[in-house]
């Protein structure tokens, strides 16, 4: 069991551990197949989406809003149909009302209290800012992938955040549900990591790519983090 009290930062990936992007996807992409009458579960679609989007975001970046709507684009091309402009701009209209798991906020609120927070996240500044009036909590930096031109697991997010906050990484706990996109890219670099196993009782890896890695601890969601951290 880690040390608690050695860290002096918690950095979280935002949208899959604090908001339920899954459901966010879902509420926009399922509408959108119904009107082309493509019928698919919601893990099939999940797994297509997460092969999608981690393939856009390996090429040129782009912005996440652009991301989105290639991603929508895809799903067209490879279901049969072809969306249009509107059906494009949905997914990423939709990310503002995306709302956070039932425990984040008050999870957050509680670890404020002994830690500071970092936002490390694939997104664009305006879109977080949208995310960020739900999350209710002051955030000591946010990262994105606007920021620093990539997208994890590339390892641009996490030197931007050490080199800004002038801390070794000892000192700097990383907490994400991907393991694919944090979890992995993190221990490389030698930090910590929680493992916000959002999934834990669902099979499969639902909007991210399927990995593999073993994070230092592993919780069912940020409440259980608050209460053995924050006593």
């Amino acid at each position: 069991m880690l040390n608690f009290d050695r860290y002096e930062v918690l950095t979280f990936d935002c949208y899959g551990t604090l908001i339920d992007w899954e459901g966010g996807i879902l509420g926009a992409l399922t509408p959108l197949l119904a009107a082309h009458q493509i019928e698919m579960t919601d893990d099939a679609l999940l797994e297509l989406y997460a092969g999608v989007e981690a393939d856009l975001e390996k090429g040129d970046y782009l912005k996440y809003r652009q991301v989105l709507e290639a991603a929508v684009q895809q799903l067209g091309d490879r279901l049969g149909f072809t969306p249009s402009d509107a059906e494009k701009s949905a997914l990423p209209e939709s990310v503002q009302h995306w709302q956070p798991f039932p425990d984040t906020v008050e999870a957050l609120k509680k670890l404020k209290q002994k830690y500071k927070l970092v936002i490390l996240s694939n997104i664009d500044d305006d879109l977080f800012a949208g995310s960020a009036k739900h999350l209710q909590v002051p955030f000591d930096a946010i990262i994105t992938a606007e920021q620093v031109q990539s997208y994890k697991p590339a390892l641009n997010h996490f030197n931007r955040m050490l080199q800004q906050l002038n801390l070794s990484t000892d000192k700097v706990l990383h907490v994400a549900q991907s393991i694919y996109h944090d979890i992995v890219p993190a221990h490389s670099l030698g930090l910590s990591t929680v493992w916000v196993n959002r999934r834990h009782d669902r099979a499969g890896f639902g909007a991210t790519p399927a990995a593999s890695a073993e994070a230092d601890v592993t919780v069912p969601d940020l409440r259980t983090l608050a209460e053995m951290t924050v006593r």
